[in-house]
């Protein structure tokens, strides 16, 4: 087993035109079987959420890792990380010196997978649908700054904006905003199941059991246009109930290559062992965890509460005990490597401290302990999701100021009663939909904002939010930036805990691993291959 690290930068615009490009060596061959990659990602569909798989709805890590290789966008991010570069469009760009017009002009005989041309009124259609519908998943927030989509013929199609949106390029390489056939999907009503068409790299077949996808076979989509190099003609995703029984297909040969989501034993096994068949892939990741708050629930609707839990909680410690070196103390929700960032809860709470934490809990007179249950979910971000709750339960218990109990859902179970504000403490984690402080922050904290949270800041949202998506330098949105995250701290809607790397394990005859997955966890099968 070897070792690999690869270090490629967080920060927006870092790289510029050198790795920008996708496409890249075609090393690998491209015949042969399936490559078959493993996730412990679960794919179901249930009566709270019919239709997973569609762009107007859906709103996780796994499920835009499926829409990424079969729904095509106008941009992606590229291989490299830095600025979105068209992808369905031939070039995109702000037509006016406010950002408030934006002009793409699509690829010419750009095709759906069965053939159909794909016009800008199809682009429209499918942000218009995405709009319109207002899925629950909160997804469509992500395209709030639109005012109107109007199109040119057959490939112009201009977006006027309500303000000024710097970040819009990238919220147009999100799947929220992939192309769809309007003879697959309805105007006014979600796609149920696992179908997905598109224009994308690939196509999809889905093998559903129990109302489960289990298996995923793309195959390269013949039709497609566009930026990306497929190094395969066919990739197979396969859904695992443990990282366990992952890491035993990958041993055994079963599958080439497993992602998230590994447990820190694993990855510190793979680390340590210097022979065998299998390369651990070590990246930088912007993934964070969180507790989040239903900031109208009794127990922790009195912002001291919240504070004592932020004096507390000690991040170093649970990072010692639960990962290790796969993660690091994070005190903002926008992580350390991203323009923008600011400790400020470090700078509000300092180190961890009960006598500080009862101090603002007596001037709210407030009784301790405190009666509290935290809710997670136990499938979702990775076995070590309870380990991490039995260590945050033990810290605020210590304190004498808390009575915690924890409890653990099934994602499929947890989603909707964290939406339908069933929790009144409840932990998530965040893969950034594109690599930008922003996406950090609206999604939290703006109108519409995707944990239906009843928490409101008028003027985060009047008034600093917007100023930052004025500016297209994000080093001069910072100062807008950082205010939002003093206030952050000081109310505590949510208490960020750790960012963390991400790892990819594959046999050593798989080239291009160290590009599957970017900084925002995106999952790019086109850059495997098969290879010395």
């Amino acid at each position: 087993m070897n070792r690999k690290t690869l270090v490629l930068p967080a920060i927006v615009g870092l790289l510029g035109p050198l790795l920008a490009a996708c496409g890249g060596s075609d090393s690998g061959s491209k015949g042969g079987d399936a490559i078959v990659v493993g996730t412990t990602d679960r794919f179901t569909a249930s009566s709270e959420a019919p239709a997973p798989l569609d762009p107007a709805y859906a709103y996780d890590v796994g499920t835009w890792n499926i829409l990424r290789q079969t729904v095509q966008t106008l941009m992606v991010q590229p291989r490299g990380d830095g600025e979105p570069e068209p992808e369905a469009a031939e070039k995109c760009s702000f037509s006016d010196t406010g950002n408030e017009r934006y002009a793409c002009t699509l690829r010419k005989d750009l095709k759906f997978s069965n053939g159909d041309p794909v016009t800008a009124k199809d682009v429209k259609f499918s942000i218009d649908r995405a709009r319109n519908i207002k899925a629950d998943s909160g997804v469509f927030a992500l395209l709030s700054t639109i005012d109107t989509v109007e199109t040119q013929g057959d490939r112009e199609v201009i977006f006027h904006l309500k303000t000024a949106d710097a970040t819009f390029p990238f919220k147009l390489s999100t799947p929220v905003a992939g192309i769809v056939n309007p003879d697959d999907y309805e105007k006014g009503k979600l796609r149920d199941g696992f179908q997905v068409d598109g224009s994308g790299p690939y196509t999809i077949e889905s093998e559903v059991k129990n109302n489960e996808l289990v298996n995923a076979v793309y195959t390269k989509n013949p039709n497609y246009k566009g930026l990306l190099t497929p190094k395969n003609d066919k990739v197979e995703l396969r859904s695992f109930e443990s990282a366990d029984t992952m890491g035993t297909a990958l041993e055994k040969g079963d599958i080439d290559l497993m992602t998230r989501s590994m447990t820190p034993a694993q990855i510190q096994k793979l680390s340590k062992n210097s022979t065998g068949s299998v390369d651990l892939v070590e990246m930088p990741g912007l993934e964070i965890r969180y507790l989040a708050f239903n900031t109208d629930a009794t127990s922790v609707k009195t912002r001291a509460v919240r504070q004592a839990m932020a004096q507390v909680v000690n991040r170093g410690e649970l990072i010692d005990k639960v990962y290790g070196t796969q993660a690091e103390p994070l005190f903002s929700l926008v992580p350390a490597t991203i323009t923008g960032h600011s400790n400020s809860f470090f700078n509000k709470y300092g180190d961890p401290s009960t006598t500080k934490a009862k101090s603002l809990l007596s001037r709210a007179n407030i009784t301790a302990p405190v009666k509290l249950t935290l809710h997670y979910t136990t499938d979702h971000y990775g076995t070590a999701t309870k380990s991490e709750f039995e260590v945050l339960k033990k810290q605020l218990n210590a304190s004498g100021l808390f009575q915690v109990d924890i409890k653990g859902e099934a994602w499929d179970k947890f989603r909707p009663a964290e939406q339908a504000g069933k929790y009144d403490v409840y932990g998530m984690g965040w893969f950034p939909d594109f690599p930008d402080a922003d996406n950090y922050i609206a999604p939290f904290l703006d109108k519409d904002n995707f944990l239906g949270s009843p928490y409101t800041n008028n003027q985060i949202i009047g008034t600093l939010i917007p100023e930052s998506r004025r500016e297209a330098d994000r080093l001069t949105a910072s100062k807008s930036l950082s205010e939002i995250q003093d206030i952050v701290a000081d109310d505590v809607p949510v208490l960020p805990l750790w960012q963390g790397k991400q790892y990819i394990a594959a046999r050593d005859d798989i080239t291009g691993a160290e590009w599957a997955l970017n900084s925002s966890s995106t999952l790019q099968l086109w850059e495997l291959g098969r290879g010395l």
